[in-house]
């Protein structure tokens, strides 16, 4: 059941499936200002499902830029996102990184870890997508990215040491209901709603990922 002050924009908001992509694509520009993407998608040959790019090897089926010139290609424009799925409704919906929002990457394991965590401390959060691969992005400020390493340097960890990744500047992650070959779709953990519109910066959330990713690499060490 939703939180009486988050249904108004939790209602506007896309669920995790059933609705089209170019509807999510506008949705996201328009309602959090969030510049959109159009990627790659999935198409079916001889039976099974691979990337429009045509690479046979291709490591993001259905989730990466189509274009070299993608980064020029984001829009922030409702009306500019419509027009772009409705040439291409099956297009993968992209986010850029570096704009109005970083993202920090880490494993599954250690990002539900972590969750629990800022839970009980109460961190005020941003919104979290869950990959079919595996992967969490905790959404934060810009300019969060290039601050990580340092930060967790301070808190006594080598950044080499822990599964802990940051996209920032020229980079993108992929949004829901974005479907990656092969693998499933690409979730929300924690939903954009009003009440997580504003971002956290990277270090507010540093401290309890970093400890996470670091337990959650001791069984592999």
């Amino acid at each position: 059941m939703e939180e009486p002050a988050a249904a108004p924009e939790a209602a506007r908001i896309p669920q995790q499936r059933g609705e089209q992509l170019l509807d999510c694509a506008v949705r996201y520009a328009e309602e959090r200002h969030w510049d959109v993407l159009p990627g790659t998608w999935l198409e079916a040959v001889d039976g099974a499902e691979r990337c429009s790019c045509a690479d046979g090897g291709c490591p993001q089926p259905g989730a990466h830029p189509a274009r070299p010139d993608w980064a020029s290609q984001a829009t922030g424009s409702a009306t500019a996102a419509r027009r772009m799925w409705a040439r291409q409704p099956r297009a993968s919906i992209l986010l850029p990184t570096g704009r109005t929002f970083d993202a920090i990457d880490v494993p599954e394991s250690a990002g539900f870890l972590a969750l629990a965590r800022m839970e009980r401390m109460d961190v005020a959060l941003g919104p979290v997508t869950c990959t079919p691969d595996r992967r969490m992005m905790f959404l934060v400020l810009p300019g969060g990215a290039p601050k990580v390493p340092d930060l967790v340097r301070r808190l006594g960890w080598s950044p080499a040491g822990l599964d802990l990744l940051t996209r920032g500047e020229g980079g993108y992650v992929a949004a829901p209901p974005t479907r990656v070959g092969g693998h499933g779709a690409v979730q929300w953990v924690r939903r954009p709603t009003q009440a997580n519109r504003w971002l956290p910066d990277a270090e507010e959330l540093i401290s309890p990922l970093a400890y996470a990713c670091a337990r959650d690499a001791r069984p592999a060490g």
